[in-house]
């Protein structure tokens, strides 16, 4: 109680953001809630003390060290769990767990994924006229989606009166090109479960990567984009190559502007007539 005494909304929310996003930078925080390093390093490093994050420093391939990563500790769970109204036993952190993932050949993909939308984030925070309204990890995309697809993440990007909803496929160069184009189904099965088009935004770190990627993602029938972003480059930017539109990069936000396959429009129309169908004979059968 002393300690929760104690919190600030930004303090609260970092621990929120650790709940469901397991782990986030130093760099990634600081952009997300700061205004200069320093005063990121200061407070977080007085959050780890109360032991409300935790943290390690991880080694690159050249054996640097790394940033250092945070995932909640033992009372930034409790806090969570008192907000949640859940008891601590039940929400399934523990501290053996928090740390797992800095041992885990996962970390530098979810640390990736993270600093995607902790990009936008910050983007968001420097200007008043965008705001990433919705950030899904791939933990909650599974369980909402039913696993019917598996995308790193689900974000809403709203830009300049523009609103795009799209999923993440955050590219480490570890699958196959031909790997990537299957994933595709799995976006088809969720058109046609949901009644909606997302964007399917898949993320390269090399320029070559990308185009050998497209080819295989030629024959999308769902809404896809690529991108190949650098150390510099902002995933809002206008860095996003629609498939079908060969030459053309768009901002993140102008994808919502794009139109959509023949294909996909069916799928939804179908869709949408289904469930219309279903509700109108479930009304039907109520009122008998």
């Amino acid at each position: 109680m002393d300690v929760a005494h104690r919190l600030t909304e930004r303090d609260r929310s970092i621990l929120t953001m650790l709940y469901r996003h397991r782990v986030l930078t130093t760099d990634q925080l600081a952009e997300m809630y700061f205004d200069n390093a320093n005063t990121a390093q200061h407070r977080l490093t007085t959050l780890y003390r109360l032991r409300l994050v935790d943290r390690f420093q991880p080694l690159d391939h050249r054996y640097a060290s790394l940033p250092y990563h945070y995932v909640l500790d033992q009372l930034g769970a409790m806090v969570i769990a008192a907000e949640r109204g859940e008891d601590l036993d039940k929400s399934r952190w523990s501290a053996d767990r928090a740390l797992a993932i800095g041992k885990s050949q996962r970390l530098r993909h979810l640390v990736g994924v993270n600093g995607f939308f902790s990009a936008l984030v910050a983007e968001s925070r420097r200007r008043e006229d965008c705001d990433l309204s919705l950030w899904w990890s791939e933990r909650h995309c599974a369980s909402q989606f039913d696993r019917i697809a598996l995308p790193d993440g689900l974000g809403v990007w709203e830009e300049a009166g523009n609103r795009v909803v799209f999923c993440l496929e955050y590219d480490r160069s570890t699958e196959t090109l031909e790997r990537l184009g299957q994933k595709l189904k799995s976006y088809i099965d969720l058109q046609l479960a949901s009644g909606l088009a997302y964007w399917i935004c898949f993320c390269f770190g090399h320029p070559r990567r990308e185009a050998g990627a497209r080819r295989s993602l030629a024959e999308a029938t769902v809404p896809v984009a690529t991108a190949a972003l650098g150390p510099t480059q902002r995933p809002d930017e206008a860095n996003w190559a629609p498939i079908g539109y060969d030459g053309l990069r768009l901002r993140l936000a102008e994808l919502a502007g794009v139109p959509i396959s023949q294909e996909s429009q069916d799928r939804i129309a179908e869709t949408r007539k289904y469930r219309r169908r279903t509700e109108e004979q479930g009304g039907r059968e109520r009122a008998g």
